[in-house]
């Protein structure tokens, strides 16, 4: 029976994929294997050392201490691309709020106390200071094209806006995903000289920290409209708040609201709601908890940030998994540990992260208590599992 620590409420249909009969799940539990969260910050947090997998259902990981992790030997899973189409909506109704002026405009019908034809009257007198514009035509830049930023990217496309984007990592998958459509910038400088309005989708790591700054500010057109719906770091608000004033931007809309942006009059600030729709909110849990069971299960690794993507397919064998520190023979000193406890090595799987190897063996036989101790004593050995046979 796996303990399953949850901090946070997780979607249901997330937690269906647990089976009773084999998983306890509750948000208070004693010595947990796993934890699932969604914003739970787990920084000054007590991790039980009985925790083998943390899980986030949701796509950034700030609020979990992966490296402390890493160091334990513990993957951290999380549902990248999950809630994609839902902060995707989300950005298109901002460009939408800020093209055509839409919360000013709201605010001064709310401001109005008249009725009837004075009511008329106010309202075509001032519906002049709201004029806006239409999206197709405009250039949007589009700053990272990971799951999000290609849904953007080819949804502005479609409502018949030019778009360019960049993204110096941008992986295999996402480029078939990406419409030929979208043209490419040279590098960041280049994309925001060109955007009407500039949308971030990049994760929050120190390389990214302040990554729109008072230097890429100086180069937008003017009136240009900024929009953040990745993390409230990425930009440099001081910087950004100086570009409204100046008039070179004309909005910034934000899913991250601080007590200066909300009180600014060019700032659209809403409370952190990408991923608030009961359908990314399932599809994040659905995720997190399949990969989370294909782990505590069968060792495999699938959407970790963390370590490294390692899947092999599960034989009528014995099962070990070993994490390790990703220096030389490693792989041959865990053989060699095997060979001499007269085990024959049916399958075997070593993928490796960064600073994080990650291993799966597959074996004729049961793997003695001593043997694994002697895996665990191997120099920069971080934690040995023992799944023994499939279940079933």
């Amino acid at each position: 029976m796996y303990k399953i620590l949850t901090l946070n409420n997780i979607a249901v249909a997330g937690l269906r994929r647990l089976p009773r009969e084999r998983y306890e799940v509750a948000s208070e539990i004693g010595h947990p294997d796993a934890i699932i969260l969604r914003s739970y910050n787990m920084h000054e947090m007590d991790i039980p050392e009985t925790v083998q997998a943390i899980a986030r259902a949701g796509a950034g990981v700030n609020n979990i201490p992966v490296e402390q992790m890493s160091k334990r030997g513990v993957p951290v899973f999380n549902a990248p691309g999950a809630n994609a189409n839902a902060v995707k909506e989300l950005v298109i109704a901002g460009m939408l709020l800020a093209a055509r002026n839409l919360c000013p405009a709201w605010q001064y019908l709310r401001s109005l106390d008249a009725e009837g034809e004075a009511l008329n009257k106010a309202v075509e007198a001032g519906k002049k200071q709201f004029v806006g514009f239409e999206l197709p035509s405009r250039t949007l830049g589009v700053v990272g094209l990971g799951a999000i930023g290609v849904q953007v990217a080819n949804t502005a496309l479609a409502l018949g806006m030019r778009v360019v984007g960049y993204d110096p990592q941008i992986t295999v998958e996402r480029a078939w995903e990406l419409s030929s459509g979208v043209e490419q910038a040279r590098n960041l400088d280049d994309l925001i000289s060109r955007a009407d309005m500039l949308t971030l989708h990049v994760p929050l790591v120190d390389e990214t920290r302040g990554l729109v700054g008072a230097h890429h500010l100086k180069l937008v057109p003017e009136g240009t409209v900024l929009l953040n719906f990745s993390r409230g770091a990425i930009v440099d608000e001081d910087a950004v708040l100086a570009a409204l004033d100046e008039g070179r931007l004309a909005w910034y809309v934000t899913d991250f609201p601080s007590r200066r942006n909300i009180d600014h009059a060019k700032v659209i600030a809403l409370p952190h709601l990408g991923a608030s729709t009961r359908e990314a909110e399932e599809n994040c849990a659905v995720m997190v908890a399949e990969n989370l069971r294909a782990y505590l299960e069968d060792g495999i690794i699938r959407k970790s940030v963390n370590f490294p993507e390692a899947d092999l397919p599960r034989m009528d064998a014995y099962r070990i998994t070993i994490s390790n520190a990703n220096v030389p023979n490693m792989v041959g000193q865990i053989s060699t540990a095997l060979a001499e406890a007269g085990l024959n090595i049916a399958d075997l799987l070593n993928k490796s992260r960064g600073d994080v190897a990650y291993t799966i063996v597959d074996l004729d036989g049961p793997v003695p208590e001593d043997t694994l101790d002697a895996i665990r004593s191997i120099k920069g050995v971080l934690r040995v599992r023992d799944l023994g046979r499939p279940a079933g």
